[in-house]
C-alpha cells in the first residue's frame, strides 16, 4: 500500500471514530425527555445519562492516552471501537434507567480510547507538520458532522424509539474497524501503568460529579453529598501526589512549567462548558419550557452545529497564515459573544431565533479547537502524542461533565428554569472570556 492511500486510511478511520464518539455525547441531549417519559427519573436521572459517558470519557481519557502509546494506536484504536459498539447496543436494548446508565458509563470507557488514538494514528500518518496541520483539521470536522448531526438525529430517531439512536453507531464502527485493517502495526512504548493515579482520577471526576449532581437534587448540605465533595478533594490530592512522585505518570506534572500546556488546557476546558453546557440546557428547555418536538429541538440546533465544519477547515487556513494564537483567540471571543447574547435574550427570544442567537456559540469553537489541538500536539515530542492529546481531552471533557452537573443543578432549583438558564449561560460567558484573556500568553513552538 502507497503512503499516501495509508495516510488516507488513517485519517479517514480516525474521522468516523471522532464523528461516533462526539455524536453521542450529542445524540442524547434532545432524547432526554423521551427517556425520562419511558425509563423514569426526573432531572437529576437525565443528568446522569449525559453525564455517565462524559464522565468515563473524562477519567479514562489521561491513562488512554498512554494506553494508546503502550499498546500501539491500531491496537487500542482497535479495541476502543468494539468496546463502544458493544456499549452502544447495550444501550439501546437497556430495559431500565439503571441499566442505560452502565451501559454509557462502559460507552464512554470506548469512546475514551478511540479519541487519543485517533489522534495518533494520524501522528503517525503524517509526520510533515503543515501536512499533519491541515490532516488535523480534517479529523475535526469528523467532530464537527458528529456536533451537526447529534442533535438532528437524535430528535429524528426520537419519531421511532429513542434506542435507535444507539444502534445507528453499529455501522459508523464497522467501516472504521474495516479502514484499520489496511494500517500497518502502530509502535509500541513501554511504559508501566500509572494505577493510583488512574484510581485516584476516577474517584475525583466520578465523586464530584456526583456532588454536584446530587447537591442540585438534594442540597449542599446534605450528608451524602458532602461526603462525596470530600472524597472529590481527598482522591484530587491523591492524584497529584502520585503525578509529582510516581516513576511513570499519567501527566508529568513538569509539562505545566511550560506556558503553552496549561493555557490550552483551561481553554479546552472553558470551550466544552460553554457548548455541551449550551446544548443540553436548550434541549430541555425547548421542550420543558417551549413545548417543542424532539425533532425540532434538533433542528434548532443545525444552524449552529453545521458551521462548525466549515470553521474547522478555515480555522486551519487561518492558523497557517497567521499561526494557531489568532484563530484560538477569535473563536473564544466568538463563543463568549454568543454565550451573553442569550444571556440577555434567550427567555424573551421567539423561539426561532434562538436557533440564531446559537450560531456563535458553536462557531466560536470551530475555529479555536483544531488550532488549539495543532499547537500542543506541535509543543511537544512525537512519542507523547497519545498522552497530549489526552490531557487536552481530559480538560474539555471535564468541563463538559461539570457544566451538564451545575448548569442542570441551576434550573432544577425552585427559581425556574429561566432564571438557572440565565445565570449559567452568564458564568460560562465569563469563563470563556478569562480564558480568551490568558489566551495571549500562547506561543508557538517556534517562540517557546
Amino acid at each position: 500500500m502507497t503512503t499516501t492511500t495509508a495516510q488516507k486510511s488513517a485519517l479517514l478511520a480516525g474521522l468516523l471514530g471522532f464523528f461516533v464518539v462526539t455524536l453521542d455525547a450529542l445524540v442524547v441531549n434532545v432524547a432526554l425527555p423521551a427517556m425520562g417519559r419511558d425509563l423514569g427519573g426526573g432531572m437529576t436521572g437525565l443528568q446522569w445519562v449525559v453525564d455517565g459517558y462524559t464522565l468515563m470519557f473524562a477519567a479514562l481519557l489521561l491513562s488512554a492516552g498512554v494506553y494508546s502509546d503502550r499498546v500501539g494506536a491500531r491496537r487500542a484504536y482497535a479495541i476502543g471501537l468494539a468496546v463502544f459498539v458493544t456499549a452502544s447496543v447495550a444501550c439501546g436494548l437497556a430495559p431500565g434507567l439503571g441499566v442505560l446508565v452502565v451501559a454509557r458509563l462502559v460507552q464512554g470507557a470506548g469512546a475514551a480510547v478511540v479519541m487519543p488514538a485517533s489522534l495518533a494514528l494520524i501522528r503517525e500518518a503524517y509526520p510533515d507538520q503543515a501536512r499533519r496541520g491541515r490532516a488535523i483539521a480534517i479529523w475535526a470536522v469528523g467532530g464537527a458532522v458528529g456536533s451537526a448531526a447529534g442533535p438532528v438525529l437524535g430528535g429524528l430517531l426520537s419519531l421511532a424509539s429513542w434506542r435507535m439512536i444507539f444502534f445507528v453507531n453499529v455501522p459508523v464502527c464497522a467501516a472504521a474497524l474495516l479502514l484499520l485493517t489496511r494500517l500497518a502495526r502502530s509502535p509500541r512504548r513501554a511504559v508501566p501503568f500509572d494505577w493510583t493515579g488512574q484510581v485516584a482520577a476516577v474517584l475525583a471526576m466520578g465523586a464530584l460529579t456526583f456532588g454536584l449532581i446530587e447537591g442540585g437534587a438534594e442540597g449542599f448540605g446534605a450528608g451524602p453529598v458532602l461526603g462525596a465533595l470530600a472524597v472529590a478533594v481527598l482522591a484530587m490530592g491523591v492524584f497529584v501526589a502520585a503525578q509529582a512522585l510516581g516513576a511513570h505518570p499519567m501527566v508529568p506534572l513538569g509539562l505545566l512549567r511550560f506556558r503553552t500546556v496549561p493555557v490550552t488546557l483551561a481553554v479546552g476546558f472553558a470551550l466544552n462548558v460553554g457548548f455541551y453546557g449550551s446544548v443540553f440546557l436548550l434541549s430541555l428547555y425547548l421542550q420543558q419550557e417551549r413545548g417543542w418536538s424532539a425533532l425540532e429541538t434538533g433542528l434548532a440546533f443545525l444552524p449552529m452545529t453545521a458551521l462548525v465544519a466549515a470553521c474547522n477547515l478555515a480555522a486551519a487556513r487561518l492558523a497557517e497564515r497567521y499561526g494557531p494564537r489568532l484563530p484560538i483567540i477569535v473563536g473564544q471571543s466568538l463563543m463568549a459573544a454568543g454565550l451573553l447574547i442569550l444571556y440577555a435574550g434567550a427567555a424573551q427570544a421567539p423561539t426561532v431565533w434562538l436557533a440564531v442567537l446559537m450560531i456563535p456559540v458553536g462557531v466560536g469553537g470551530g475555529i479555536a479547537v483544531p488550532a488549539l489541538t495543532a499547537l500542543l500536539l506541535d509543543s511537544l515530542p512525537a512519542e507523547r502524542a497519545g498522552m497530549a492529546s489526552g490531557v487536552l481531552n481530559t480538560c474539555r471533557q471535564v468541563g463538559g461533565a461539570l457544566a451538564v452537573a451545575v448548569f442542570g443543578a441551576l434550573v432544577a432549583r425552585r427559581t425556574g428554569f429561566a432564571h438557572g438558564l440565565r445565570v449559567s449561560v452568564l458564568a460560562a460567558a465569563v469563563l470563556v472570556l478569562a480564558t480568551a484573556t490568558a489566551s495571549v500568553l500562547l506561543r508557538t513552538p517556534e517562540q517557546a
